[in-house]
């Protein structure tokens, strides 16, 4: 049965070959411009935040009776990584953190179990726990943000205006929701002096029940007639402050208006809530989230359109601010990824036209379009985007789909300078290399498995550089033996000469004199390249490490954070004052200040952080990166001395999973002063190492409170309980609600407390009257004793245990992993001297780093399985099989000479490139073998077969190799690929050398000792 031979059935029905072509292009070229837009791809946030309230709780009594509880409850969640808990006086938050393999489906399936399972232990938590809530959109990503500023109009008033902008905006396409950054919910106080209160006879408890019934909203009833339906209402209820400041109270037969014994007035929400600035003002903001799978670009358009119709509506002196606009961020990486990669193809097109001459570079070059469009509409039909990875995955993948067509027009070229007719030349190259190609294919596909199945959160980033990679070699194979040989058919013409080139001259003579020599050398050869590669492998640890590099965007992350006992007017007072530094800075276009808060999510790979008083976040856009590293070395040194007591941190945006602090270490144990004890030795330890830099921890300054001991029995005595006396005491400190006010959209909190001159001070609470039940009053010293003692402000937790991270960052040039080995043996001794319940454990960069090539590293032995049986069945013999095996590893030579000249680290991203090197390699060295194997069967012995062979492949591998490293050049100097595109070219150039040396003197020196014949069908297949 004859074969089937793709390239003869294409020459064969052209007309049809020609119009999928044409389709081809069509609908590339349509899908090219239908394919989303975005900075970065997408990846899951695997973490839930669950929140629960308990008013009025200790520090302690919240831990071990709300946080333990909801903990023993999350640790049964499935897919479970781990569990991360902040604990303050009567506020539990919990992050619920799953592993990195978790897929998008169980990921939803494990937010409805931990919905219902704590559902259904809810009511285990002490009585008046308010929660648990639930937020299973920690990922959303808020991409464009607006601030509004006002000048001559109330908060109240701009934000009725923020309001109706965002109603507008909520109707446009792919917004799928708008959140309002800064606004200050509206509260009516109701302020009054107990000792007035006292002093008239009236009773507190009595007032706020009047307060309370006459605003509840309650039926009166429905009167039915014989032709319609008619409301009952009942007025009363408040619409204004001045409807509750002319409320009339009886006391003692005479009747008191409210507004004469208490003073009404309307503000805002005391404590503040979290605040937002723009370049120095107060603000309210509105951040902008996208639907999935919507296009940045086209709504950043619309937004865009939309807001120029809303600014000319609003009155003058409300000024919308663009914030952050992730539309034009995206815009300008993806041109400039666009640019790079048609670079990549004008200098792969070079080679192919300087190398192999018009007519064949012609076939070659427009082999590469059309495998490009076919790559985007299958790139468009399974939802890949253009984004960071993706477009750096076809750059990488161009030098590697040129292979095949080269293959096959250097084929034909051969063929028809041996006088074979086109027909016959064209369908030479399907018959003899079509299964060798596509085993190599194959072969070079599964070196990027460990990419694209490497089960966290880094793999997940990078999975499209697997899958636009095998998409594009799977292409151009289809490309290489249907399309190209009928333009081959087409376009090239035999050569004048028909006799073979000179054996002996040129490059290819030289080539040939040198390979007869290393097979001559024999083992000695072999011997002084695998002594190279030892010399290369103790090399290894001369390269830095790195997870991912920073940014090359223009922003700079500060974090300004206060002792944790600081309250949110002290952070805003430090907001203002840092503030301060930018203005007028040459440097900055502009900033936004999250006050009491961290920044909201306006890019994906953001480490956000939980509203706390004592911390706040400024994003400072740079004019660009030039000044951003200028404006960090100002920044640093004026906050180092001018704010001492900040605990600041000044960072470029973080590519990658979220991390934070570079350097850190977790110490864990069951009692908190112990872990205290241990992280300060632990700190000195890392301050040891002078690129260590800002050294401090997430937790661990105790705050003062005041504990007010209650004589139980003078209590009773007088008619009182601690539960009475705790319900005064809030309602003078702090403040109760007791109803709301109906205001338009707004619902206005009516909040009663005590006088400024009440509650300011210690003093004027010792001589608080408190009335009793029959009427009189007295002084809250009279039976209760006021103490200052310390406790945790906050408590961290991981796994249910006490944990206390060390954190610091690093000085400029400096790797986090170098710190953490350069201290590892000073961090092991501390480590051996703590009790067995305590220990030490490395986080931050170094961890995720680890857990990310520990998930790559797990998927090796599948890739190593799929390669082997692969090769197997191409090769179909062992002894070819470790033949072509031990070139791959040679590659590492190129790979560490590469970093090192050029001064790049061995990152996440230059190990994926590592492991696709080994397919490359092995892909050639494939083919090789074949061509090898096929020269014997035409009766040459093994030595002569290697040289012949090894010359006949020497222009297609090489010119592969250097279409692959030149058409990386384009993306060597940028931060992300960078490291990658080094270590891919210096691992193909010294790979490519050692195949054409290395190979055929290993199979001459395996393969000669004893002459055989072949197998038939090894030839045929290759």
């Amino acid at each position: 049965m004859k074969r089937l031979n793709l390239s003869e059935w294409a020459l064969n029905h052209r007309s049809v070959v020609i119009y999928l072509m044409i389709i081809a292009v069509v609908a590339g070229v349509l899908s090219y411009n239908r394919l989303g837009r975005a900075e970065d791809p997408t990846f899951i946030i695997k973490t839930m935040v669950v929140n629960a309230v308990w008013p009025g709780a200790t520090i302690d009594d919240t831990l071990n009776q709300v946080t333990e509880r909801l903990e023993r409850t999350l640790e049964e969640t499935p897919h479970l990584d781990f569990l991360r808990s902040m604990t303050t006086p009567g506020v539990t938050t919990i992050f619920v953190n799953l592993e990195g393999s978790a897929t998008a489906a169980e990921v939803a399936d494990t937010w409805y179990h931990v919905r219902k399972s704590v559902g259904d232990m809810r009511h285990t938590l002490p009585a008046g726990t308010l929660g648990p809530f639930f937020n299973d959109e920690f990922g959303d990503t808020f991409g464009i943000i607006y601030g509004f500023t006002a000048d001559g109009f109330t908060r109240r008033e701009l934000r009725d205006y923020v309001e109706d902008v965002r109603a507008k905006l909520l109707s446009l396409p792919d917004v799928s929701q708008i959140e309002i950054l800064g606004a200050q919910d509206e509260q009516i106080f109701v302020e009054f002096s107990m000792k007035e209160l006292a002093s008239l006879g009236i009773d507190r408890s009595a007032l706020l029940a009047a307060l309370r019934a006459q605003n509840t909203v309650r039926p009166a009833g429905v009167i039915q007639t014989g032709t319609e339906t008619v409301s009952v209402r009942v007025s009363g209820d408040f619409r204004s402050e001045a409807d509750i400041a002319d409320v009339n109270f009886a006391i003692d037969g005479r009747m008191l208006r409210l507004s004469d014994i208490a003073h009404i007035r309307r503000g805002y929400v005391d404590p503040p809530q979290p605040q937002f600035r723009v370049n120095g003002e107060p603000a309210i903001g509105l951040a902008i989230a996208m639907q999935d799978g919507g296009d940045i670009l086209t709504l950043g358009d619309n937004i865009k359109e939309a807001m120029k119709i809303i600014t000319s509506d609003l009155p003058v002196g409300i000024e919308p601010i663009l914030v952050a606009d992730q539309a034009v961020t995206v815009d300008d990486a993806i041109s400039e990824f666009t640019a790079s990669l048609w670079q990549a193809v004008a200098i792969i097109l070079a080679v192919s036209f300087v190398s192999l001459g018009i007519r064949p570079g012609l076939v070659v070059a427009l082999a590469i379009p059309l495998t490009l469009v076919i790559v985007f509409l299958v790139m468009d039909v399974v939802g890949i985007d253009m984004q960071r990875i993706s477009l750096g995955a076809l750059i990488i993948a161009l030098g590697l789909l040129v292979d095949d067509a080269m293959t096959t027009t250097d084929a034909i070229l051969g063929r028809l300078a041996k006088g074979d007719g086109i027909f016959a030349a064209s369908t030479f190259a399907f018959q003899t290399y079509a299964v060798a190609m596509l085993a190599g294919t194959l072969v070079t596909i599964a070196g990027f498995v460990p990419v694209g199945f490497a089960a966290s959160s880094a793999g997940e980033y990078t999975f499209s550089l697997f899958a636009v990679v095998a998409i594009a070699l799977l292409v151009s194979w289809f490309v290489a033996v249907v399309f190209a040989p009928l333009l081959g058919a087409m376009i090239l013409k035999p050569p004048k000469q028909q006799d073979e080139a000179p054996k002996d001259g040129g490059i290819l003579g030289w080539y040939r004199r040198m390979v007869t020599k290393a097979i001559q050398a024999g083992w000695v050869t072999l011997a002084i390249i695998v002594g190279v590669f030892g010399l290369s492998v103790l090399a290894i640890p001369l390269i830095p490490n790195q997870f991912f590099p920073s940014s090359d965007r223009p922003e700079l992350l500060v974090d300004l954070t206060l002792p944790q006992n600081a309250s949110v007017q002290a952070s805003k007072a430090t907001a203002e004052r840092f503030d301060a530094l930018l203005k007028d800075d040459p440097d900055v276009d502009r900033w936004s200040t999250y006050v009491g808060r961290g920044a909201i999510r306006f890019y994906l790979p953001l480490d956000v952080q939980l509203p706390s008083d004592f911390f706040s976040q400024a994003v400072v856009v740079a004019k660009d990166v030039p000044a951003r590293d200028r404006l960090k070395k100002k920044l640093e040194d004026a906050l180092a001395s001018e704010f001492p007591a900040v605990v600041a941190r000044i960072s470029p945006l973080e590519l990658g999973p979220p991390v934070g602090w570079p350097v850190q270490y977790r110490v864990s144990g069951p009692n908190l002063s112990q872990v205290r004890e241990i992280a300060r030795k632990l700190a000195d330890v890392v301050a040891s190492d002078p690129s260590a830099e800002n050294v401090n921890f997430d937790w661990i300054e105790p705050a003062r409170e005041v504990r007010i001991q209650i004589d139980q029995n003078e209590a009773r005595l007088l008619g009182l309980s601690s539960d009475a006396v705790s319900g005064i005491l809030n309602t003078v400190v702090t403040g109760i609600p007791i109803s709301q006010v109906r205001d338009d959209i707004y619902l206005v909190d009516v909040v009663v407390r005590s006088t400024d001159e009440e509650r300011a001070s210690l003093a004027t609470l010792r001589q608080l009257p408190v009335p009793l039940p029959n009427g009189r009053t007295v002084p809250l010293s009279q039976f209760a004793t006021f103490d200052y003692t310390q406790a945790a402000p906050v408590v961290w937790r991981r796994d249910r245990i006490p944990t206390l991270t060390v954190q610091a960052d690093v000085a400029p040039g400096v790797l986090p992993e170098s710190i953490v080995t350069a201290i590892a043996p000073k961090v092991d001794e501390l480590a051996k001297t703590l009790p067995p319940a305590y220990h030490i454990a490395v986080g931050g960069t170094v961890e995720e780093s680890q857990k990310s090539q520990a998930s790559v590293i797990a998927v090796v032995p599948v890739m190593l399985l799929i390669m082997i049986t692969i090769l197997m069945f191409q090769l179909q013999s062992f002894q070819r099989l470790l033949v072509a095996l031990s070139v791959a590893p040679l590659g590492l030579i190129g790979v560490v000479g590469a970093l090192l000249i050029s001064g790049r680290p061995l990152g996440f991203v230059a190990i994926l490139g590592i492991l696709a090197l080994i397919g490359m390699i092995t892909k050639n060295a494939v083919i090789l073998i074949g061509q090898i194997e096929s020269e014997r069967e035409a009766g040459k012995p093994v030595r002569e077969a290697a040289i012949d062979a090894s010359s006949a492949r020497f222009r297609p591998i090489v010119l592969t190799a250097i279409s692959t490293i030149l058409g990386m050049i384009p993306i060597a100097p940028t931060v992300f690929w960078g490291p990658m595109a080094f270590a891919i070219m210096g691992g193909l150039l010294v790979a490519t050398v050692l195949t054409l040396i290395f190979l055929p003197t290993l199979y001459v020196a395996w393969f000669e000792r004893g002459e055989r014949t072949p197998e038939k069908h090894v030839g045929s297949a290759a």
